[in-house]
């Protein structure tokens, strides 16, 4: 037995969120925690066992939530136990391998590389961090691995994983931190 089968096996520990591999496309996917089930979209690579910073692709393994993000001029946030954040303005996460600030939050202006959380799109009014690359980073490891939103038109993400509004309006309530997301 693995060691997230035994890890699930345990009374405390937490139902993990699975992702798997939709057929016969590269970049879709199916989510699944507990009897519930949702497509998803993955990295414009896919999946790959050795990330590797701006390859496009999510990574293989077990991730944890860490916490959330989200629009609050945008919606209304549903119950969740999570620890949630609203996005402001001066909002980034940096993604220069470099940096001493790599793969964390960071406040803008901001001289190294980043992506900017408060987007005109929809996809971070939902942003969940996962743990990848996070508590021992690796310069070039991979950078803000997320659990957002989809693009309206369904495109393949960076790297991270992706699913519609509602479904991630449903799921909300029954997410914790540090509940595994494993990326089959």
């Amino acid at each position: 037995m693995n060691k997230i089968a035994k890890d699930c096996g345990k009374s405390h520990a937490l139902p993990p969120i699975i992702v798997r591999r939709k057929a016969g496309t590269a970049t879709g996917a199916l989510l699944s925690v507990q009897s519930l089930v949702f497509p998803a979209v993955l990295g414009r690579s896919g999946r790959a066992m050795l990330k590797r910073e701006g390859d496009g692709s999510t990574p293989l393994g077990s991730m944890k939530i860490i916490r959330g993000f989200y629009r609050a001029d945008r919606l209304r946030l549903p119950p969740t136990s999570l620890p949630m954040a609203p996005i402001r303005r001066d909002m980034g996460w940096c993604d220069a391998p470099g940096h001493a600030s790599y793969n964390r939050r960071v406040r803008l202006p901001f001289s190294a590389s980043h992506e900017r959380m408060h987007r005109n799109d929809r996809l971070y009014d939902i942003c969940l961090v996962l743990d990848w690359n996070f508590r021992q980073r690796r310069r070039y490891g991979g950078s803000a691995i997320f659990w957002h939103l989809t693009h309206e038109s369904g495109r393949p993400t960076e790297g991270c994983i992706a699913i519609e509004p509602t479904a991630m309006r449903r799921l909300l309530p029954l997410l914790r931190r540090n509940m595994p997301v494993v990326v089959a």
